[in-house]
């Protein structure tokens, strides 16, 4: 019997509250074996292409030649109102009035003593006590929690003195023409941001060292205006350039394609928008702009042929006397583009000609299947024939006229995707100026500066033209880089750097454990719903139909785009699902993103005119007929500047790392517009740690 009472009380263990918990025999007897682990799973280092860069102090040889200029904060920063109770002491307790000696006196009177009588005047009362220590532990509550991030980015650093900055578009320095089409874009009374500012100040004086080119980083958070940022300097030369000097200047080259500035992007979409943006700056200038990205096609006028003309094109095509065909080069006559938008592939096929690294991929794609061939023996050697030549076109594009370089989301054209092409054409432009310089190794980018010089150290590059790189996010190897072969770089950085915009709010949804995209409509409706219910308060009547807002879905897999959209469709919610290879995408345009890109019409932002918005259309409130929600990859979180018409984007995977995060989650709440972002995660459970290490860091970076 004693035995049985010994192992109920080893099965039974008591609790705090009172209850007991009874634990298996089977738990018991393996509970030696087993290894206790946390509630979220430790993940391995990240590389140094996703960590944010600790500081953007120059280090290594850019420590005595480069400089960084950060801008002072524009105003203070929120701090919200304190508690009507806070700072406030209760009330002191009246003091009793003095006893009256008792009448008999023949009761003697206890002598006080003075440590007694010392005490009583420094005595507090118990709610003072009480209130004092509520005080204190407010304050230490109020002490601002250690960042999460403080490994991977630091700006506490100093930085060189950046004096006054302009705070408004003037001409001077702004020429007249692009100040007036600077006023037609953003508005009468827009005034420049923190890095616009710095921009203002930098880059339109001339440079006081003997170099003639200059390398600049513009660092800014996202929706800061980066892209008004670089393009006003840059038109601003190329018309300087153009009217001090005669076309005689010019190199001639016999390329149907001679730019004088080039614009790199890491997508398509991007090139289009920024080509776009550039022609609506450059409207009263009149500069010559080309995107390679967009179908450069002619008018349907201009395209027409009649029976005369086409007859007029074949007997030019063909021999009257022999009737054999003649096929001439191709080429188009040579035409002055004075600046040139594109990804860096499209450049360097029209630069080397289309087809130039077929061969090299497809030796590369007979290596790999050689590799799996030899790993097994059993399959069939189909694709062991010798790689096949293929035919390259002629170059369509000269590089020797190149005095502007503009770097885009330079921390993914200089990521491991990008960096050979990237560093390619950035070294055919340096030949084709007559100052060659070394193609890079792929592994440059993870040097480390904390080495000592050596005599094999990596010698600057100097390139024979204006560079500057602009993102929102610095990563370790991008800053690296920088100080290793750019140390003359000048650094222009804004105060809130790797942070949210102070516009935009976070907001965690938990899922509910069953089916996760149901959580998604659910959360869209929601939206909706609050949409609705502030229009109802504030609607006149006769009023116009509630103007729903949209939403951007952010994914990390291509067929969790594809899920959700059918999940949606069947749902009544029309979307658009964008991925990598979506064959809207070769259209030649941003057609496909209709409705959600920023309007290059200026009657159409109502933020920015809103006695110019046009009347809605019939069916645009409707989510079943007009698209509401966009479904993407990372593809569409880099650099595109959406309508104010996007409130919302939804985080539905975790990001892989915080750049990703910050890029993302930039997509709403630009230019001073209110937005929210939602983080989807799971609220107990497993992978419940992780989804709390992820608000930490969220939090982290709120502005």
């Amino acid at each position: 019997m004693s035995s049985v009472l010994q192992l109920s009380k080893t099965l039974v263990h008591p609790v705090r509250n009172g209850s007991s918990r009874c634990i298996r025999t089977s738990s018991v007897l393996l509970a030696g074996g087993r290894r206790t682990t946390r509630k979220g799973s430790a993940k391995p280092a990240s590389s140094s292409s996703t960590r944010l860069a600790k500081s953007l102090q120059p280090t290594g040889k850019a420590k005595k030649l480069g400089s960084l200029h950060v801008a002072p904060a524009a105003r203070p920063s929120f701090n919200r109102d304190s508690a009507p109770h806070s700072g406030r002491a209760p009330k002191e307790p009246s003091v009793a009035a003095p006893r009256k000696p008792s009448p008999i006196s023949s009761l003697p009177s206890k002598p006080q003593k003075k440590e007694n009588a010392g005490r009583s005047t420094e005595k507090k009362h118990f709610a003072v006590l009480a209130h004092s220590e509520r005080a204190e532990r407010r304050a230490t509550l109020r002490k601002p929690p250690s960042n999460p991030l403080e490994e991977h980015f630091d700006l506490s650093t100093s930085s060189s003195p950046t004096g006054a900055l302009p705070n408004d578009f003037t001409s001077p320095p702004l020429l007249p023409g692009l100040l007036q089409s600077l006023r037609e874009t953003l508005g009468e009374n827009s005034t420049p941001t923190a890095i616009q500012s710095l921009s203002l100040k930098h880059l339109f004086e001339q440079p006081e060292s003997e170099a003639k080119w200059k390398e600049y980083l513009l660092a800014s958070e996202t929706g800061s205006g980066k892209s008004i940022a670089y393009m006003l300097p840059l038109l601003q030369d190329l018309k300087h350039t153009e009217l001090q000097s005669s076309s005689s200047s010019r190199k001639s080259s016999s390329k149907s394609l001679n730019p004088r500035a080039l614009i790199l992007a890491p997508t398509h979409e991007l090139s289009r928008q920024l080509a776009g943006f550039a022609k609506k700056l450059s409207h009263n200038i009149k500069l010559r702009i080309m995107c390679t990205s967009q179908a450069n096609t002619h008018s349907s006028a201009r395209n027409s042929r009649t029976a005369s003309k086409m007859k007029s094109t074949i007997g030019d095509i063909f021999d009257g006397e022999s009737g054999e065909m003649t096929i001439g080069s191709g080429r188009r006559p040579s035409h002055e583009v004075d600046l040139l938008v594109g990804t860096p592939m499209k450049l360097l096929e029209l630069e080397r000609g289309r087809g130039w690294n077929w061969e090299q991929r497809a030796r590369e794609r007979a290596l790999q299947i050689g590799a799996k061939n030899a790993e097994d023996p059993d399959t069939t050697q189909e694709h062991s024939d010798p790689v096949r030549k293929f035919w390259v076109d002629e170059p369509e594009m000269g590089l020797e006229n190149v005095e502007w370089v503009i770097v885009d989301e330079a921390d993914v054209l200089f990521d491991p995707d990008f960096e050979e092409s990237t560093r390619n054409l950035l070294a055919d432009i340096a030949s084709a100026r007559g100052q060659p310089v070394p193609v890079l190794p792929a592994s440059s980018l993870s040097l480390l500066q904390d080495t000592p010089p050596t005599p094999d150290s990596p010698q600057p590059i100097s390139y024979p033209f204006n560079l500057l790189l602009t993102s929102a996010t610095i990563p370790n190897s991008l800053s690296n880089y920088l100080s290793t072969y750019h140390p003359t770089l000048i650094r222009l950085a804004s105060p809130k750097l790797h942070h949210l915009p102070s516009t935009l709010r976070t907001q965690h949804a938990k899922w509910t454990g069953g089916n996760k995209d149901a959580d998604i409509e659910r959360r869209i409706r929601r939206v909706w719903a609050e949409d609705a219910l502030t229009h109802a308060k504030s609607a006149l009547p006769g009023a116009s139909p509630v103007k729903l807002s949209k939403v951007i879905v952010f994914c990390n897999k291509r067929s969790k785009v594809e899920q959700l959209s059918e999940f949606l469709g069947s749902r009544g919610v029309t979307c658009v699902a964008l991925t990598g290879d979506a064959d809207s995408r070769k259209r030649g345009n941003n057609h496909h993103l209709d409705g959600f890109l920023k309007s290059t019409d200026p009657s159409q932002n109502t933020s920015a005119a809103p006695e110019k918005a046009r009347a809605p259309k019939a069916g645009s409130s409707n989510p079943a007929v007009t698209p509401h929600v966009l479904i993407t990859t990372s593809l569409l979180s880099r650099g595109l500047d959406f309508g104010p018409e996007i409130k919302n984007v939804f985080i539905v995977d975790e990001p892989r790392n915080m750049i990703d995060f910050l890029h993302r989650a930039g997509r709403a709440g630009r230019a001073g517009e209110t937005g929210n972002v939602v983080v989807f995660g799971r609220g107990e459970g497993r992978g419940s740690g992780r989804t709390d290490e992820m608000r930490k860091r969220v939090s982290a970076l709120v502005a």
